[in-house]
C-alpha cells in the first residue's frame, strides 16, 4: 500500500503538505497541488480512513444493517440513506443479515436466532469505529435492536425501535389505507372488500384503521365480513377473491400488489376483468403494478424518502449534536396514491 510519506518523498515535499492537499486545506501552491495530485493518481494512493478516524475520533463512516437485501422495500431505503450520506461526505458500509433468505418467515418470534445474527453485525460496526448506524427492517413491527448502552447514535427505519433513545422512521400506513378507501368511495364504491396481509401485522392493522375511518367519515357501513386476511403473496389474493365476489363487493382493496396479482388471476380464469367487471386496488407500487393489464391503481411507498430522512436524523446528531426530542421519536412518511386503470365507477 502506497503511503503519504512515499508520495511526499517522490514529490519532494513534506508529508504534512500532502495531507493538507488531500484534505482540501488552503495555503498550498497550485503547482505543488497539481504535482501531488498527479502522483497520487498515478500511484493509486488510497487513504486509510479507519486509521485517520482513530486519530481524530471520527471516521465519517455510517453503518447500514439490513434484514435482507431480497426484500423489495430494502433497496430504495438504502439508496436514500446513501444519497444523503454522500451529500455530506460520509461513506457507508453495509451489513446484510439475510434473515429471510436464511429462515423465510420463521424467524419473527425466534429471538435467539435473530440476535445470533444481529449482535455480530453490531459488534463489527463498533469495531470499524463507525460514527453512527441505521437499521433497515424488512417489515414494520416493534423490535429492540440496540441495547440501552449502545455507544453510537442509531436510527431505525421501516420498524418501531423499542428503545426510547433510538428514533424510528416508518410508513404512515393508516393515512395510506385512508386515502385509498377515500379514493374508492369517491369513485362511487360503497361495498369495498379488503384483502389484508397477516392479521397480526402492523401494516395490515394500521391500513385497516385508515380504511375504517374513511368509511365512517363517508357514512358507509363497515362490514367486517368484507375483510379477509392473506399472507401478502399472489396465492392468497387468488384464494380469497371468490368469497368477496360472492358477497357482492364492487371493489377489492388489496394491501399488497402481489395479492392484487392473485385477484387478477382469479378474474381472468372466470372471464372477468379488473376495471371493467370489478375495481381492484393494490399497495406498494412495485414494478409489476404498472405492467398489469389493466395497469394497477396502488399506493406508492416513499422508500427513498424514508432512507433519506433516516440519514438526515442521524447526520443532524453527528454534525450539530442535535438531541432527539420526545415528539420526534417516530417520524411517519406518507405514501402517494397512483391512480391507474384498474378502478372505475361501479356503473361503468
Amino acid at each position: 500500500m502506497v503511503t503519504i510519506k512515499e508520495i511526499a518523498k517522490e514529490c519532494n515535499v513534506s508529508p504534512t503538505t500532502v495531507s493538507n492537499i488531500l484534505n482540501g486545506r488552503p495555503n498550498v501552491g497550485e503547482e505543488t497541488k497539481k504535482k501531488v495530485l498527479e502522483v497520487v493518481k498515478q500511484r493509486g494512493y488510497q487513504p486509510n480512513y479507519i486509521a485517520r478516524g482513530l486519530r481524530i475520533q471520527k471516521t465519517r463512516m455510517i453503518g447500514i444493517i439490513v434484514e435482507d437485501l431480497v426484500q423489495f422495500s430494502t433497496a430504495g431505503v438504502v439508496d436514500g440513506i446513501m444519497e444523503n450520506c454522500e451529500r455530506l461526505g460520509y461513506r457507508t458500509t453495509l451489513q446484510n443479515l439475510r434473515l429471510y433468505s436464511r429462515w423465510h418467515d420463521t424467524w419473527y418470534e425466534n429471538e435467539d436466532a435473530f440476535y445470533s445474527i444481529l449482535n455480530p453485525a453490531l459488534q463489527q460496526i463498533r469495531q470499524i469505529q463507525a460514527d453512527g448506524v441505521i437499521y433497515v427492517a424488512g417489515h414494520e413491527r416493534y423490535v429492540r435492536c440496540f441495547p440501552e448502552d449502545f455507544s453510537i447514535p442509531a436510527v431505525m427505519t421501516y420498524a418501531y425501535e423499542k428503545s426510547e433513545k433510538v428514533p424510528s422512521v416508518v410508513l404512515d400506513d393508516e393515512k395510506g389505507g385512508y386515502e385509498m378507501a377515500r379514493y374508492l368511495i369517491s369513485m362511487g364504491h360503497r361495498k369495498i372488500g379488503v384483502i389484508g396481509g397477516r392479521a397480526d401485522n402492523i401494516h395490515t392493522q394500521k391500513r385497516l384503521v385508515g380504511y375504517q375511518r374513511a368509511l365512517f367519515e363517508s357514512q358507509v357501513f363497515f362490514d367486517p365480513g368484507l375483510v379477509c386476511y392473506g399472507n401478502w403473496d399472489r396465492d392468497s389474493g387468488y384464494r380469497l377473491t371468490g368469497g368477496l365476489l360472492r358477497k357482492g363487493v364492487t371493489a377489492i382493496f388489496c394491501m399488497s400488489d402481489q395479492m392484487a396479482g392473485g385477484v387478477y388471476d382469479f378474474l381472468a380464469e372466470h372471464g372477468m376483468q379488473a376495471g371493467k367487471d370489478i375495481s381492484v386496488a393494490g399497495f406498494d407500487n412495485q414494478d409489476m403494478a404498472e405492467y398489469f393489464r389493466p395497469s394497477l391503481t396502488t399506493m406508492e411507498l416513499p422508500l427513498r424518502k424514508m432512507g433519506y430522512l433516516a440519514a438526515e436524523i442521524l447526520l443532524s446528531q453527528l454534525e450539530g449534536g442535535k438531541e432527539i426530542q420526545t415528539g420526534e421519536k417516530e417520524r411517519k412518511v406518507s405514501c402517494r396514491l397512483i391512480a391507474r386503470d384498474s378502478v372505475s365507477r361501479p356503473d361503468c
